[in-house]
């Protein structure tokens, strides 16, 4: 048995989000070791934040670093969200809800969502999202009062934020200081690998060289590290998912402050809302295909509504995964490892979850190409299940109004991952189980229901039920939640009230 060299010295090269994240979490994991983490990234270098919107796994990712989230809130300007609205998907003027959290719950043994696809049978069928105390909290505006939920349907209830990208680098920044993270402003000149290949050092543009055990790549799309030095490969995915630029600008808060995320579907990709408490962050995603940067941005400022507070910024991107995203001494994150539109706001769960899955396959300085594999191996499918999810946003469509939509619902390829999962559920309204998967049963109810993929049949084991028995219960069980919700305070309010931000 060899013996065992720890790993001594880590270095991250770039900041942003992603950089910041996981200085915060491996600084947390080594404060009290000899380990040394350092970051080193360029103030002449600006970063890319696509989007601002997080999904509840996040909320645990703070909380895990012994961060207070009402401070976390306030200094980011935060707001709460209950899921997405997803106005003009599955056809224009036609608006569906993914909520986070779980739809009703079982009911003698059987799945809350057949029970409803029984009674659709009877006469008090109630909408899908009726049974969703998220969406329903959505829909009346409002957040809840967590200390007071406990013994109600609501303290189940699961939620996510919305950030500005901006200050959560500059929180978890503050937060590394104290854990005796490293900080170096200087812009990579040169890298230089070991005869094995293995990245050895850094060099800045001052002549400083920084060595180094271990390598984190958080240098955005163009890979320094992963890709111009170590050649990993880049899958391309844009067969599936066709947008492949975005165009952001922030506006003035608008009211109401609504607790969800909106994405709204337009002729050549979508566009978001995402409410903070000082601004609101809207950007349009496109396929530059069926529409020039000219069109996207009109389209995107008449879309807005409130006076600009800043400048349109457009950002090319190519959506899909290293071919390694961890490759010799080296692990990439963020924008470096890959890319999915975020439409189901995915980009920094993708982060935390590359840096939670690389802690549990913790390398040391020997040869770890097994951990290396069942890394990316496991990461891969982490990817693949969010880019199936994304791609049913768009495949079942039945817009025909334009060419960009034509294709989604003539032409658009589905990969064999997602055809499977599509044929299964159509057959009986089920799903096929995943493991760790990210999309839980409700999230794609909630989609396939949206854009009206319906099974040909419920279980038949739900054939002795009575369907206008169980429509009454299932019914008197969603009014009872609309009362509920409707007992809580608004969201601004609750905001203003617990956990109002300073002024900018």
């Amino acid at each position: 048995m060899s013996a065992y060299q720890p790993i001594e010295n880590i270095v991250i090269a770039g900041g942003g989000t992603a950089g910041w994240l996981a200085a915060a979490t491996l600084g947390n994991i080594f404060a009290n070791t000899s380990t040394q983490i350092t970051l080193i990234e360029s103030s002449q270098i600006g970063t890319i934040g696509v989007g601002e919107a997080t999904i509840p796994p996040f909320i645990a990712v703070i909380e895990s670093l012994g961060i207070d989230l009402v401070d976390f809130i306030q200094q980011t300007q935060a707001s709460f969200k209950w899921g997405i609205q997803f106005p003009n998907w599955r056809k224009k003027d036609h608006s569906y809800f993914h909520p986070f959290g779980t739809v009703g719950k079982t009911i003698d043994g059987h799945d809350f969502f057949q029970c409803w696809l029984k009674t659709l049978e009877g006469k008090d069928a109630m909408p899908l999202m009726a049974h969703s105390k998220e969406a329903i909290l959505a829909e009346q505006g409002r957040f809840f009062k967590p200390f007071e939920a406990a013994n109600t349907p609501l303290a189940s209830a699961q939620f996510a934020l919305h950030v500005d990208a901006n200050l959560v680098v500059k929180y978890l920044k503050r937060f590394c200081e104290g854990k005796g993270v490293k900080h170096i402003d200087g812009k990579i000149e040169k890298v230089s690998t070991h005869p094995s290949g293995d990245i050895a050092s850094l060099t800045l543009d001052d002549g400083q060289l920084v060595n180094g055990d271990f390598f984190i790549d958080c240098t955005g799309f163009k890979g320094l590290l992963i890709e111009e030095t170590l050649a990993s490969g880049y899958e391309d995915w844009r067969c599936y998912l066709p947008c492949n630029k975005a165009v952001t600008v922030p506006t003035q808060t608008s009211e109401p402050l609504n607790p969800f995320t909106i994405a709204t579907a337009q002729d050549a990709g979508w566009t978001w809302k995402i409410p903070l408490q000082h601004r609101t962050g809207n950007g349009y995603v496109f396929a530059d295909d069926y529409i020039d940067d000219d069109r996207a941005l009109n389209t995107l400022l008449n879309q807005v509504g409130e006076p600009l507070q800043g400048e349109p910024q457009f950002i090319p991107f190519k959506t899909g995964i290293r071919k390694q995203p961890w490759k010799a001494n080296c692990l990439s994150l963020g924008l470096a490892q890959g890319f999915l539109e975020p439409l189901e706001s995915t980009a920094i769960h993708l982060v935390s979850k590359s840096l939670a899955l690389f802690v549990r396959t913790f390398p040391n300085k020997e040869n770890n190409e097994l951990l290396r594999n069942e890394f990316n191996r496991r990461l891969r499918a982490d990817y693949e299940e969010i880019r199936d999810f994304l791609i049913l946003h768009y495949c079942e469509t039945e817009r025909e109004d334009t060419p960009f939509w034509r294709w989604c619902k003539h032409e658009m390829p589905i990969p064999a991952s997602l055809q499977q999962k599509l044929d299964f559920f159509k057959r009986g309204g089920g799903l096929i189980p995943q493991v760790e998967a990210l999309f839980q049963p409700t999230s794609w109810y909630a989609v396939f229901e949206g854009m009206g993929v319906r099974p040909d049949a419920y279980n038949p084991t739900l054939n002795a039920l009575d369907a206008n028995a169980l429509g009454k219960s299932l019914s008197a069980g969603a009014k009872s939640l609309q009362t509920l919700a409707n007992t809580q305070p608004l969201h601004k309010a609750f905001l203003d009230q617990y956990c109002c931000a300073p002024k900018p």
